[in-house]
């Protein structure tokens, strides 16, 4: 099968200087309707905290204002909130989007207008065609239960169709503001709006993560490492492939098939995703491995490269790879890892395999659902032009 490589470069702007700088951000404007609220600044200047009272913006003549001191040349984000991550700063229909960025080489004033705020809005922005398909259910293989949405296309109640499926992790941050959390507030994927926008539809089963950090962590490991001895991946797999997959296919009108089955996931959920096509190749034929955590793996996953049992099966996969230039992480042993390395090196290392391969880097990007929303847009368009 013809093999298909694309990396996708974005501009990113380069720093030259290494000195502390001195950033004042004057707010010029906000909407008048909380003008008796404080307004705080956010970033990784303070861990991403949203209501720091040290992080109080002042009032002054030219506006709000804040000062950063000591900052480093490079990239500097952040955001504006009322003092927790619901009041967060939006665009003017409500929105939120992406941090704030300046490249910073020198002392400088930034001016910022806000131009809403998201509580003033509807709490969920998930599109009438996602549902809580199951509110709580049972699986057999954990032994816990789970909550499970369904995303069906805008034609599904008139068509008559059969549609592809896509089984994706992390439920709760795919749809909706509501239900997803982040390190740097609650940006979703947009999931049900990038399928909207789309000439072709898909059926699209997310499965809820445990809310547990560490449980989470070891449902999504298939093979143990020195720090999780105990882990769940296989199990879960398993709930996918024997128990929901059949439930899907008989309640809803889908293309059953290994070539309209689907996974996607990231960071763990992306690594998860990997281990899935390698292990169910008969079950999954379309693979998005976004951003996967190979760097906690401890080399697992290149083993499972090398004891591959079908690989028939594999041949006639297809893989849609993604990863960040700046999703750079410190190992557990200490040593530094550029993330968007692993997926080249996995990714290359999987060719002798046959299947047909997409890979797609962004320099700029980094760990989190802004940036997944994008790969995933991207991912999406890739593989419907075969549904």
């Amino acid at each position: 099968m013809t093999r298909y490589f694309l990396i996708s470069f974005f501009l990113l702007a380069a720093w030259t200087s290494s000195g502390q700088h001195t950033v004042r951000i004057v707010v010029t404007g906000a909407p008048a309707s909380h003008a008796g609220d404080g307004v705080y600044i956010t970033g990784a200047f303070n861990r991403w905290s949203p209501d720091q009272p040290e992080s109080t913006l002042r009032k002054t003549a030219a506006g709000l204002e804040y000062t950063l001191t000591g900052l480093k040349s490079g990239l500097l984000e952040y955001k504006f909130t009322r003092g927790n991550w619901k009041t967060l700063e939006s665009t003017r229909d409500g929105r939120l989007v992406a941090p704030r960025r300046a490249i910073i080489n020198s002392d400088t004033t930034l001016y910022c207008k806000i131009e809403n705020w998201r509580d003033d809005f509807p709490e969920s922005t998930a599109s009438a065609r996602v549902k809580l398909w199951k509110d709580s259910l049972y699986i057999p293989e954990l032994g816990n239960y789970k909550k499970v949405w369904v995303y069906l296309p805008e034609d599904y109640e008139r068509s008559g169709k059969r549609y592809p499926v896509i089984y994706m992790h992390d439920g709760q941050d795919l749809f909706d503001e509501a239900t997803s959390q982040g390190r740097i507030g609650p940006l979703e994927w947009g999931v049900d709006e990038t399928i909207d926008s789309s000439a072709r539809g898909a059926i699209v089963v997310a499965i809820e993560h445990d809310h547990e950090k560490t449980r989470r962590i070891q449902e999504y490991y298939v093979r143990p490492n020195s720090d999780n001895p105990e882990v769940y991946g296989t199990a879960y797999l398993d709930f996918i492939v024997k128990t929901l997959k059949p439930t899907v296919d008989k309640t809803f009108r889908t293309l059953p098939d290994k070539a309209h089955t689907a996974m996607a996931g990231s960071s763990m959920g992306g690594l998860l995703t990997f281990y899935a096509g390698l292990l169910y190749p008969e079950t999954f034929g379309i693979l998005g491995v976004l951003s996967p955590s190979i760097w906690l793996d401890e080399q697992n996953i290149y083993k499972e490269l090398n004891t591959i049992k079908s690989p028939g099966e594999i041949k006639t996969q297809k893989y849609f790879f993604y990863g960040g230039g700046n999703e750079n992480r410190l190992k557990p042993d200490g040593s530094f890892v550029t993330m968007n390395e692993d997926v080249l090196r996995s990714s290359a290392e999987f060719q002798k395999y046959g299947a047909e391969i997409r890979i797609s880097v962004n320099p700029e990007g980094r760990h989190g659902a802004w940036y997944w929303r994008t790969a995933f847009a991207e991912f999406y368009q890739w593989i419907s032009k075969n549904f």
